[in-house]
């Protein structure tokens, strides 16, 4: 059964960095695409970041550029590396990962919310101003 938990959440003064955390226990975690999305409150989940199986990376426009989505296959993590934060970031995170694919995967498919089938159970950034 695939399962995914994050951690690395927490409090932080706006322009600090967090590291968000994601681990995998399902055998096709290294098979899919991995994906980080954000829900504020009274606002719909949003896509974030995503890598491929095959390591493309997506981000959304918000994020480009401070943001930074890695993987590591063997110890079956993914990571989001959040940098110059600001309160408009602040959002429950959630990691994310598709039924297994092919190597590539384009942006449309993993940014869409409907392309993942496993999601972990989020966490809590608050970035004050």
């Amino acid at each position: 059964q695939e399962q995914l938990v994050e951690s690395g959440g927490g409090l932080v003064q706006a322009g600090g960095s967090l590291r968000l955390s994601c681990a995998g226990s399902g055998r096709t975690f290294n098979e899919a695409g991995i994906g980080w999305f954000r829900q504020a409150p009274g606002k719909e989940r949003e896509f974030v970041a995503a890598m491929s199986r095959g390591g493309e990376i997506y981000y959304s426009d918000s994020v480009k550029g401070r943001f930074t989505i890695s993987r590591d296959k063997v110890r079956r993590t993914a990571s989001l590396q959040m940098n110059s934060l600001n309160p408009d970031d602040t959002a429950v995170y959630y990691c994310a990962q598709t039924p297994r694919t092919a190597f590539y995967a384009s942006r449309a498919y993993l940014a869409a919310r409907e392309s993942y089938v496993t999601w972990g159970q989020g966490t809590q950034v608050t970035v004050s101003s």
